[in-house]
């Protein structure tokens, strides 16, 4: 029995070296020197290219390396025999909830405006406002939105959220149901998207809906690429009924060089680091459902190919 390390735009020796100290007893292959395909029953995967993983006939589970499947169920045709599994960190929640904050008050205080103000050396005063007169709506309530949502409320923010099924957080309003995704919207200044890519998700971030939110609002986006219409976002931009956003997650990333989100003056590009796998804890996970894999036992963090999540 083997595991197998299948990734793309990720550096796959760190992870194989931690496994190696956990598992010494165990042959770990990297994508593409395989030696034999047949005893791969245990893939680790990052953004795998297309359908690679039949190249395992013998393949029983998949583990995502991150918080995110999409990559793997829009990307791999998987047998019904196939378990798929994710990482599930409180690192992640806790290094999501930083981010945001930080993007947060950094909208709120005209960071970004002072920060080309400078560069242009224009001294010139804006209004800000303050945590309490701040309306914030976060798409999506899974285990980093939820900790997120109840952060912010916590703080004093104003925190309503959206998801599939009704939340129970202190402080934060909660809304489920496409029919309840409205008044989610209304009344929002700014707007973090946190969701899972499903066929619901997909381009969730469009003209119709973002049109929903305050004039002069915001956008944060650390879900995924696919769920922002990037010509609707460029098209609110120009028309200012939004005033920014802040982009962690593309399309295509790395983003091309071309692409006009580059040199847009009201957006801002991080890549993709919101919120990163730590190596030690995920590790520890990915040990623990090898040997559940091994004994028979139910896997932690189990995905419903069904739902996406």
């Amino acid at each position: 029995m083997s595991i197998v390390i299948v990734f793309n735009n990720k550096d796959p020796k760190p992870w194989a070296e931690k496994l190696k100290s956990k598992l010494s007893d165990i042959p770990i292959q990297i994508y593409p020197e395989i030696h034999d395909p047949l005893i791969v029953k245990f893939a680790l995967c990052w953004k795998p290219h297309q359908n690679i993983l039949l190249q395992f006939p013998n393949l029983k589970v998949v583990q995502s390396v991150g918080a995110s499947v999409e990559h793997i169920i829009k990307t791999q045709e998987l047998r019904k025999t196939i378990t798929l599994s994710r990482i599930v960190d409180n690192n992640l929640s806790h290094d999501m909830w930083e981010y945001l904050l930080t993007a947060i008050l950094s909208i709120s205080k005209n960071n970004f405006i002072y920060a080309h103000q400078q560069s242009i050396k224009l001294w010139k005063q804006h209004p800000y406002t303050n945590i309490q007169n701040t309306n914030i709506s976060i798409l999506g309530l899974g285990k980093i939105g939820s900790f997120v949502a109840e952060k912010l409320g916590l703080l004093g923010y104003k925190v309503k959220g959206w998801s599939s099924s009704v939340k129970n957080i202190n402080n934060v309003i909660s809304y489920s149901g496409i029919q309840e995704l409205d008044r989610c919207l209304h009344n929002t200044d700014i707007l973090i998207n946190i969701l899972p890519l499903t066929d619901t998700t997909q381009n969730i971030l469009n003209i119709t809906n973002l049109k929903k939110i305050n004039a002069g609002g915001y956008l944060i986006n650390v879900g995924r690429g696919e769920h922002l219409v990037e010509n609707d976002l460029l098209d609110l931009l120009e028309e200012k009924y939004l005033s920014g956003a802040i982009l962690d997650v593309f399309r295509s990333e790395p983003l091309p060089d071309n692409h006009p989100f580059w040199n847009h003056p009201k957006i801002q590009i991080t890549p993709h680091v919101a919120s990163l796998t730590n190596i030690e804890s995920a590790s520890l996970q990915i040990v623990e459902n090898y040997n559940r894999f091994t004994s028979g036992k139910e896997l932690m963090h189990e995905v419903s190919l069904k739902k996406g999540y």
